[in-house]
């Protein structure tokens, strides 16, 4: 298709871009690639939520600073921030507000220039209210596509959804699955309950939806859906979306959720235990392919100008499976081969196969030391943290459980033929096919990505940090041998044998290990 048309950055040649959702990880890995390889786009509005004490302007400041810009302006050091800038213009507002929070200047300048929509923004928080959730992702959607439809020469909208929509399904095609109630029923419902009514109802609503966040997201599409027949609009559906696997360069994150949270409390020594079925296949997806994807989505959308929206699921399940087991060794081996200069124990990271193991085991590598570390941090004049992290991973275990341990599919055959209607030149720079990523080699970047851009830890600080890995290793070993003796010593006076003689060095060892 793209030889007989447009490339892609003739496409997006001149068009003034809308972002919704800029300062999040996907939001501004997308801005980052507009920049990067759509040199001759127009204007970018980025939509930002003012902050107490803090104006959009400085936000933006904030932005221009942030680590996913460093290849960039490396590759055009000749310009200053200021040019490469320039023509990124915020906007205050708000999808949770009406009209998204814009001045009425603001709003009739992006219905007067904006071309292209991106809208990533949403609250991705499991555990929000169902008013909260309706109000940002269905009504923050609806606000959005209100604003396209007012847009005099909009070429494309590209909607930012979930894999897991539709996680009531373990198997699931690039479609729209029905409802069960649409959305205008919904928010009938919602307003004529109050706030504790509605909390109530919750689950009866949800239905087979795990939480608000998914349900909101699938009622979302619908909104897209509605908009088919009066400009191009498609959707992209990312799986669990984890750091870059090439740009701005491998392993970059500035995302705590899922695998590069864990590994940064991995490297930090707090995290020993994580609950996870080794053998499953889990979906994750690097973030530039999730940014590849909307821009190559919506490049096809605006230029074919398709009568039907079409979806795609950025996914990896079907298309390069991955499984905890495959690099268990790699990851423990990347976390001494990239050590932190800040950790406080020695880094060993096992998984439990259930919630009550890993609470057990918690209980021990975990609570235990974070109670001790903690006190020791508050006579020092520090501030406590390890306890309010564990109680945030406990009590966020429920919530999360059907999401640790179940297995879906993404069938994934129209992301597939995105790629193929690439030319090689352009499919090198918008990548969206997976099969020459290896996993092995993806997570041991990403244990050094959380390093730099997680834990803020410098290149230069590794050799320190690795004679402190083994000054820590040393002290492992010690405590190690110390908790085995005393459970020995226990053991041999419960059963009235002489230590020495005792036969429970061996049981001893063993619950050190499966506990500890």
């Amino acid at each position: 298709m793209e030889g007989q048309t447009q490339t892609i950055p003739e496409f997006y040649k001149g068009k003034n871009i809308f972002i919704t959702g800029a300062t999040g990880f996907v939001g501004i890995s997308l801005l980052e690639k507009i920049l990067s390889d759509t040199p001759e786009h127009g204007n970018i509005y980025i939509l930002v939520r003012p902050k107490k004490g803090q104006s959009i302007e400085d936000r933006l400041a904030v932005l221009k600073k942030n680590s996913v810009f460093e290849t960039l302006l490396s590759q055009r050091a000749t310009e200053s921030v200021d040019q490469i800038f320039e023509k990124v213009i915020p906007v205050a507002g708000d999808v949770g507000q009406d009209n998204l929070g814009l001045s009425d200047s603001d709003l009739q300048t992006l219905k007067e220039k904006v071309n292209v929509i991106f809208h990533s923004a949403a609250t991705l928080d499991f555990g929000d209210t169902l008013r909260t959730t309706i109000d940002i992702n269905l009504l923050g959607t609806r606000r959005v596509t209100e604003l396209a439809k007012q847009c005099r020469n909009l070429k494309v909208l590209i909607h930012v959804s979930s894999a897991y929509v539709n996680s009531f399904m373990l198997s699931t095609e690039e479609v729209l699955y029905p409802v069960t109630k649409d959305a205008d029923e919904l928010l009938k419902l919602a307003e004529s309950l109050s706030p504790e009514q509605l909390e109530e109802k919750t689950p009866e609503i949800l239905g087979e939806h795990p939480n608000t966040y998914t349900y909101t997201k699938q009622l979302a599409e619908y909104e897209v859906k509605k908009c088919e027949k009066l400009f191009p609009c498609t959707i992209v559906r990312p799986s669990m979306i984890v750091g870059a696997w090439k740009r701005p360069v491998p392993g970059w994150t500035i995302s705590k959720n899922g695998p590069q949270g864990f590994i940064l409390g991995a490297s930090k020594g707090v995290i020993r235990r994580l609950p996870l079925g080794k053998d499953l296949i889990y979906d994750y997806i690097p973030v530039d392919v999730v940014v590849n994807t909307l821009m190559v989505a919506g490049y096809r959308a605006g230029v074919t100008r398709p009568e039907e929206m079409a979806i795609y699921h950025c996914t990896s399940s079907t298309r390069m499976p991955f499984r905890w087991a495959e690099v268990e060794n790699l990851v423990n081996s990347s976390l001494h081969k990239y050590p932190l200069i800040s950790a406080v124990w020695w880094p060993r990271l096992k998984f439990v196969n259930s919630i009550t193991y890993y609470r057990i085991c918690s209980f021990f590598v975990h609570i235990l030391p974070a109670v001790i570390l903690d006190n020791v941090t508050r006579l020092s004049g520090g501030r406590p943290i390890l306890m309010k992290l564990h109680r945030n991973v406990n009590s966020s275990l429920g919530r999360l459980e059907r999401f640790i341990f179940t297995e879906w599919e993404f069938k994934s055959t129209k992301t597939e033929e995105l790629s193929k209607l690439l030319t090689e030149e352009t499919r090198s720079k918008f990548y969206v096919d997976l099969s020459d990523l290896s996993w092995s080699d993806f997570f041991e970047k990403l244990v050094f990505g959380a390093r730099i851009y997680l834990s803020k830890d410098p290149e230069k600080t590794l050799k320190a940090a690795k004679t402190k890995d083994k000054i820590l290793l040393g002290a492992h070993i010690c405590l190690k041998l110390g908790v085995i003796s005393f459970i020995w010593f226990v053991l041999s006076l419960i059963f009235n044998v002489t230590m020495w003689r005792s036969p429970y060095f061996l049981l001893a060892g063993m619950a050190f290990e499966y506990l500890i």
